[in-house]
């Protein structure tokens, strides 16, 4: 099967290029995994469900798959150059590993809501600082790094040298202003845009570790470089993560690859684009933010009523990952709407009386229309027109109906081919139908009535409100 014509959107070169992996029939993939110091927010969720995509379709083609995603646990400084991690266990005062299990356990628990597959190796930062000091002192000894005051940087200059830093993102550093982090160890970089490989620690730092240079910690971008080569080798198929990672994240990735390997780190680099909340940027601060628990609970101050996660998965799915994406209560019943209308062309299918004779007629129909999902798919894992394909098979199940013509063999390769496309690849568990919700709200609407009859007030109103509260509006008629 590996025989389709896969074509990935390369950011290195912003165009589409025919996907073949440095190994026959091998995919290594690595994505930038969250910093685990809070909830994870729906844009994260965004584009860890847009990579389980790609991880689902590569495995579906026959490639065997090493996806690696990683945990941030240390080294991710905000702009006072206080390690996030170190911060929150201060506030809520616990050990800083205390907290990065917390909030990784939390992360693990949201994506397995959002049915997102687990990946091959999932290492943490901390787990592998021998590594990244291994790394620096190679750098250093190509002059490509050097030793201030305890801290080791990246010498940006000496590496323009040999390649140019940048190219990813595409910043021309002479023209834009700095955007580096505003240390209390600003002064000892040679170069603006220098960036911390390891950072030196004082005494009240809760997160250090001995090395050559310094008690301190490692920089965040080297986590990255150290982990992929170890895993994956020093030259990968698929690099990944948020678009906001281009710079300087990635760009700075690159350079400590190629400085440490002399070989550009990855053949494909994939970004997601990002996620608004009703037209606005995401934010805590603007009180313009919802966590994917809070929407799911329907306990939150942004939506009337509460979400499956299957709703939302397939809310993102009918965005292409590339496009900024905007949530909004309006949008996600829409989405809930297109869904249910999928469970009914599957519950027609299942349902449509099939002839024991074969149809070669229909079955080539079926076939042609497979070529076009699959295309959709072999173009950057196009998911919004593969749904619109999935909503135009109700046209082929028309035909069966008002003809009578179909065989049991296209029924069944018909059902297992939706199988495949909305459960195995898009990952939606289409098998909880509609139906079965609704046999249960007339369960419980006929107990409400049975108690109405009863002038059992408390239980019907309970019911009533209960419903309402789920979306369910539900009307007295007298």
């Amino acid at each position: 099967m590996i025989s389709h014509n896969l074509y990935i959107y390369n950011s290195l070169t912003s165009s589409k290029e025919k996907f073949k992996p440095f190994r026959k029939n091998s995919v290594g993939m690595y994505v930038c995994g969250p910093t685990v110091y809070s909830d994870i927010h729906l844009g994260n969720c965004r584009t860890f469900i847009s990579f389980d995509i790609i991880y689902r379709y590569l495995k579906h083609l026959g490639y065997s798959v090493r996806y690696v995603r990683n945990i941030t646990d240390v080294g991710h400084l905000e702009d006072t150059g206080e390690d996030k991690i170190s911060k929150k266990a201060k506030v809520e005062q616990l050990e800083p590993m205390e907290i990065a299990q917390k909030y990784t356990n939390s992360f693990k628990d949201v994506l397995k809501k959002f049915n997102v597959l687990n990946p091959s190796i999932e290492p943490v930062a901390s787990g592998h600082i021998t590594e990244q000091i291994s790394i620096i002192e190679d750098l250093i000894e190509k002059n490509l790094a050097y030793i201030s005051n305890g801290s080791v940087y990246f010498d940006i200059s000496k590496y323009n040298e040999i390649d140019s830093y940048g190219k990813l993102s595409g910043r021309d550093l002479d023209k834009i202003k700095s955007k580096s982090r505003n240390l209390s160890s600003q002064d000892d970089k040679i170069n603006e845009f220098d960036f911390a490989l390891w950072k030196r620690a004082d005494e009240n730092h809760l997160m250090k570790w001995t090395s050559p240079w310094s008690e301190g910690f490692p920089g965040w971008h080297l986590e990255c470089t150290a982990m992929s080569n170890k895993y994956l080798g020093d030259e990968i198929d698929i690099h990944g993560g948020g678009i906001d990672l281009k710079f300087p994240h990635h760009d700075c990735e690159i350079a400590q690859a190629v400085g440490y390997n002399g070989k550009q780190p990855a053949k494909f680099w994939v970004h997601t684009n990002m996620l608004t909340l009703n037209g606005k940027k995401m934010s805590k601060s603007l009180d313009n933010n919802i966590l994917p628990d809070e929407l799911f609970s329907g306990k939150n101050d942004i939506f009337s009523k509460s979400f499956d996660p299957n709703i939302i998965r397939f809310f993102f799915l009918q965005a292409h990952y590339r496009n900024e994406l905007d949530i909004s209560e309006e949008a996600i019943k829409a989405s809930e709407k297109g869904f249910n209308r999928l469970i009914k062309i599957i519950d027609r299918l299942t349902n449509v009386k099939a002839s024991k004779i074969n149809n070669d007629g229909i079955f080539n129909n079926i076939k042609e229309w497979e070529k076009k999902c699959f295309s959709c798919l072999d173009d950057d894992f196009n998911t919004p027109m593969l749904i619109a394909e999935i909503f135009n098979s109700s046209k082929l199940i028309n035909q069966f109906e008002e003809k009578g013509e179909i065989g049991d063999r296209e029924r069944v390769y018909f059902i297992n081919l939706l199988d495949t496309l909305l459960n195995k690849i898009l990952g939606l568990n289409y098998s909880k139908s509609t139906s079965d919700n609704n046999s249960i709200l007339e369960i419980l609407l006929n107990i409400r009535d049975e108690a109405r009859s009863k002038k059992d007030f408390q239980l019907s109103d309970s019911i009533r409100d209960q419903l309402n509260k789920k979306g369910f509006k539900v009307n007295d008629k007298d």
